[in-house]
């Protein structure tokens, strides 16, 4: 796995009460060019501001890209794709589902990224989708805020990300008539030509890509999650640093169904005395989403793993503290769709500093809004309850076999 750079600057953004003036305040700065991807791209509300912020942008001569998937944005209001047209927004849809839908296991293959970057300077890397904390698209208004949580980040891997997602935007734009043999061919030449592309239109004002102060060494790195050269690096990620554990290990994951290697890993690292706990999601959302994931709690509670549901509200985050210096933020779930199919992209702190602040509003979330699961009464739990989590837990395992995963 790729070694964490030093020369960061990472601000801790909390729901999207906080990320999106963040968010829009950056694009409404932006000179040359914003970049965006994300899973749901809900015009209302909060998302309405950035949709505002990006056609204003792309008003002045800014380019701005615009990825978004298929299944969680199946299109955009007539209204706005108008105005994104109008106002020279390039936007896609990533692997539409068309006539058969997910009946094609290659479709199961989802866009499921949070990213932004903006001018090659700062960039946002998170959980948070564009969609309000206050609406769900199934549920409608919600009295709560949704708990997510996403990064700002300057430095060293603002360009790693640009990279990427300009390289996914050229793949998506080529996809129909360019072969895998060609692309790879092309992966670093094209790279280095963006680099260099963004770094000539930056020096034309008079500007330079941010230099971080010498003093300044939060050490962090962009990891990401796809079916080319990066199909395990996430899971990796979160092995390593549970493996090297000795003291805590604090897991936040809405979709949390860890594969063998990865329970085992919770499971030994408990028994070698770390303290495990983890925040997961409580509320019935999804069949599968609520039952398949309890089959796994036994085995983690019969070795010691606390496990608290949040019950307060939608948990949709993503991230995780371990020892009070390494921390996750990211789009990834510990589940199969994550952690075997979906692009996705978290990044990885060595921080004692905002480790601990992100552990702090975690135990916060656990004290009111979480709910321990208590050993005895889940050996316990009544038979129906029994038979919809196996049921469930075993029609998680036949997609998986007919799609070709062992999971």
């Amino acid at each position: 796995m790729q070694q964490l750079r030093p020369g960061h600057q990472l601000e801790l953004l909390q729901g999207g009460q906080a990320f999106f003036p963040s968010l829009v305040h950056a694009i409404d700065g932006s000179v040359h060019e914003v970049r965006m991807e994300t899973y749901i791209f809900n015009v209302e509300a909060s998302g309405l501001q950035v949709a505002a912020a990006l056609e204003r942008a792309a008003q002045r001569g800014v380019a701005v890209y615009l990825a978004m998937d298929g299944v969680g944005t199946p299109s955009l209001p007539s209204q706005w794709s108008a105005r994104f047209d109008a106002a020279g927004v390039k936007w896609a849809i990533f692997s539409p589902l068309g006539n058969l839908g997910m009946l094609i296991p290659s479709r199961w293959r989802r866009l499921h990224r949070k990213l932004c970057v903006v001018d090659g300077r700062v960039a946002f890397c998170g959980g948070i989708n564009v969609l309000d904390d206050f609406f769900d698209p199934n549920y409608g208004a919600l009295e709560t805020p949704r708990l997510d949580f996403a990064v700002r980040v300057t430095g060293p891997l603002v360009q790693t990300m640009h990279e990427a997602m300009a390289l996914f935007w050229w793949r998506l734009q080529a996809a129909s008539t360019a072969r895998h043999s060609e692309f790879s061919a092309s992966w670093r030449a094209l790279q280095e030509a963006l680099a260099v592309a963004l770094q000539e239109r930056l020096n034309a004002d008079g500007v330079d890509l941010p230099v971080m102060p010498q003093n300044h060494s939060t050490s962090a790195e962009l990891v990401l999650r796809d079916n080319l050269r990066n199909r395990t690096r996430i899971e990796r990620a979160y092995r390593k640093a549970i493996g090297a554990a000795r003291q805590e290990i604090l897991i936040a994951n809405a979709y949390f169904l860890p594969g063998r290697k990865l329970r085992k890993g919770l499971i030994l690292a408990a028994r070698r005395g770390v303290r495990v706990r983890l925040l997961l999601h409580g509320r019935y959302e999804y069949f599968m989403q609520y039952y398949a994931t309890r089959p796994v709690y036994g085995a983690l509670l019969a070795a010691g793993v606390e496990i608290f549901e949040y019950s307060a509200g939608f948990l949709h985050a993503k991230v995780a503290v371990i020892d009070g210096h390494w921390a996750t933020v990211g789009s990834s779930n510990l589940d199969p769709l994550s952690l075997l199919l979906a692009r996705e992209a978290n990044v990885v702190v060595e921080d004692s500093a905002f480790a601990q602040n992100l552990q702090a509003r975690l135990e916060d979330a656990m004290l009111q809004g979480g709910v321990q699961i208590d050993p005895a009464a889940y050996a316990n739990r009544p038979l129906r309850q029994r038979l919809l989590d196996a049921l469930a837990f075993g029609l998680m395992r036949s997609l998986l076999f007919l799609y070709g995963k062992r999971y």
